[in-house]
């Protein structure tokens, strides 16, 4: 009778740790029961559909084509304030769309940096884009496309590339909840979904509210800003936090394939250059880390902006800049 017991007890116990584990079913946008579908979208070779926005000149019209890839926990309808100016004068197409799991492009079961650049690349021969566009990568949007325009590009802290101790310190850096939350997603993955549900320790600060993570550029920006329609967070999350949220900090802080030495110069003459743009006061990405991979890897030019922080792609006189540099040098 008592072995009977402790097998029920143990094998409940493990049950119930199996479904702590276990992440929700997605609801996928239009299926039964999941959300409309509001939004353009292309199907992918594998059978997932990617949503997506057009804005700026006509396509056929365009002089330069850019892709803007979103950060964490926003969407292809995120509003960079580029000068209607601008896209005038240099004759400027430009393409978001929805990463893997947010707003309503589908989720990827398997998502990883390596799908998330296949999406790119896809996404832009099905909308006949052309052979030659732009890309800019703004913060987690950038772990996938290392051969562009970066803002305040995400970096990994498990990089071989990163010196021990340079991480390390950068690391520190961090709130200690941040910490404990990406060495999970690095080291234990499948514990990811308890982790981040669990109550007895404080998980990722940026979703708990917490604004300590922002320098004081950073506050200042987002006071200002207008206040966001309720459904507006709804829609990014709206087929899943695991789907969109969970699985982009699992991809970005996961083991990589390659890391940033890896990738071979894609300018061997000299004619054109990756760019990264790092706020200094930015508490989110530290400045150390991008400087030292900017000054390592040969074909990246590096813009380290004084007294900004995580937001500053979102200042409009910043973000005329960042298109131009990129377009036109």
């Amino acid at each position: 009778m008592i072995v009977e017991i402790a097998v029920a007890v143990v094998g409940g116990f493990l049950g119930w740790i199996y479904m702590q584990i276990q992440p929700p079913p997605p609801r996928v946008c239009g299926s039964p029961g999941g959300p409309p579908i509001t939004s353009p979208r292309v199907q992918l070779t594998d059978g997932r559909h990617l949503s997506y926005k057009e804005s700026g000149v006509s396509k056929d019209k365009a002089k330069y084509k850019i892709i803007v890839i979103h950060g964490f926990d926003s969407s292809k309808d995120m509003k960079l304030p580029i000068s209607q100016e601008l896209i005038e004068e240099l004759q400027i197409y430009i393409l978001s769309f929805d990463r893997a799991g947010y707003g309503e492009s589908d989720p990827h079961p398997k998502r990883s940096v390596k799908s998330e650049a296949f999406d790119v690349q896809e996404l832009a021969d099905k909308l006949q884009v052309g052979a030659k566009f732009y890309v800019i990568g703004l913060s987690m949007g950038a772990y996938a496309v290392w051969r562009v325009s970066l803002v305040v590009p995400f970096v990994n802290y498990w990089w071989p590339c990163l010196p021990a101790n340079l991480a390390k310190e950068c690391f520190e850096l961090l709130l200690v909840q941040d910490r404990w939350t990406f060495r999970v997603a690095h080291y234990a993955p499948w514990l990811f979904q308890w982790w981040m549900n669990q109550k007895l320790f404080p998980s990722l600060s940026i979703m708990a509210g917490n604004m300590d993570i922002f320098c004081q550029s950073d506050l200042e920006f987002l006071k200002k800003l207008p206040p966001n329609p309720d459904d507006t967070q709804e829609k990014i999350r709206q087929q899943g936090v695991y789907e969109s949220l969970y699985r982009d900090i699992m991809a970005g802080y996961g083991k990589w394939e390659f890391d940033p030495f890896d990738v071979s110069n894609p300018w061997p003459e000299n004619d054109g250059a990756a760019h990264i743009w790092q706020g200094y006061e930015d508490k989110i990405i530290p400045y150390k880390l991008n400087r030292f991979l900017s000054q390592k890897l040969p074909f990246v030019q590096y813009h380290e902006v004084p007294g900004k922080g995580h937001f500053l792609a979102f200042e409009s006189t910043l973000c005329d800049e960042i298109f131009r540099t990129l377009l036109v040098g």
